[in-house]
């Protein structure tokens, strides 16, 4: 079985295209290897994608990780969680055509998919 995320779009865009290589969450991620990347709101499945690593961020290296993270206007700005955790993403895959899925009622971070 496959672990999906649920990601907002622009994020899943530039995951897809190799652009942004950490997912900032506010906790960390024991889950490695490959997962699905699902489009919130779409109930569509768009790529694939592995975590590597789950790295606990100090400010400095958030506010330095621009080209890594991709989140504007990060300047001088407070963190956007008490913890910042970056997990690190590589080899992305964009599916020609999205994959539907069956969303289950109160997933909002992770589905478990069993069609991947």
């Amino acid at each position: 079985m496959m672990k999906g995320l649920i990601i907002k779009d622009p994020w899943i865009e530039l995951i897809l295209e190799g652009l942004k290589t950490w997912e900032i969450r506010g906790s960390n991620s024991k889950i490695r290897g490959k997962i699905a990347l699902i489009k919130s709101g779409t109930g569509m499945i768009y790529g694939t994608v592995e975590i590597v690593d789950s790295i606990l961020l100090t400010s400095e290296q958030y506010h330095q990780a621009f080209e890594k993270h991709r989140i504007t206007d990060t300047e001088g700005k407070a963190l956007p969680y008490k913890k910042v955790h970056a997990w690190v993403l590589t080899n992305p895959v964009k599916f020609e055509k999205p994959i539907p899925y069956v969303h289950p009622q109160g997933a909002v971070i992770w589905v478990n998919l069993d069609n991947l």
